[in-house]
């Protein structure tokens, strides 16, 4: 079976592709930030020799308090910092929707897609559509299968 065009990346912008590496980048430098102490700590529990003289040189469990204040603090900032970074992006999104008032045309909608006329009015009457499209993700064909009756 051939892949559907939303799993073919190539497709999208390079804007896009970037994106998405630099959001997978953050994702995992964050991951691995919070996975870090959680290791030496059960390293140190665990009676881990050099752990403990790593721990008793940095000042024992008080520097480890410390540490942990300083860990749970950078979780909170992380999380509100998301919690900015999503009302910011649903304010913009409605803002945009309310500035969005552009009409497109049929003809706009043919041209963009590179269909013709008659095929889309077709398929505005159909109840079940099929896209061919090539590996660009360009539409070669549309076929309309069940017409409604209104």
């Amino acid at each position: 079976m051939r892949a559907y065009i939303i799993n073919a990346p190539q497709l999208q912008s390079i804007q896009k592709r970037l994106g998405a590496f630099f959001a997978w980048l953050i994702c995992w430098a964050m991951w691995i930030y919070l996975l870090i102490p959680l290791v030496t700590l059960t390293s140190w529990v665990l009676g881990d020799k050099k752990m403990i003289n790593e721990m008793r040189w940095f000042g024992g469990y008080k520097s480890l308090l410390e540490l942990l204040e300083i860990y749970f603090i950078t979780l909170l900032i992380m999380a509100g910092l998301w919690i900015v970074w999503i009302i910011y992006r649903n304010l913009l999104t409605r803002y945009i929707k309310k500035t969005a008032k552009t009409v497109v045309t049929d003809e706009d909608i043919c041209e963009f897609y590179q269909v013709k006329n008659t095929e889309l009015q077709n398929c505005r009457n159909a109840k079940l559509i099929t896209v061919f499209y090539d590996d660009r993700g360009h539409i070669v064909q549309l076929a309309d299968h069940i017409t409604s009756n209104h």
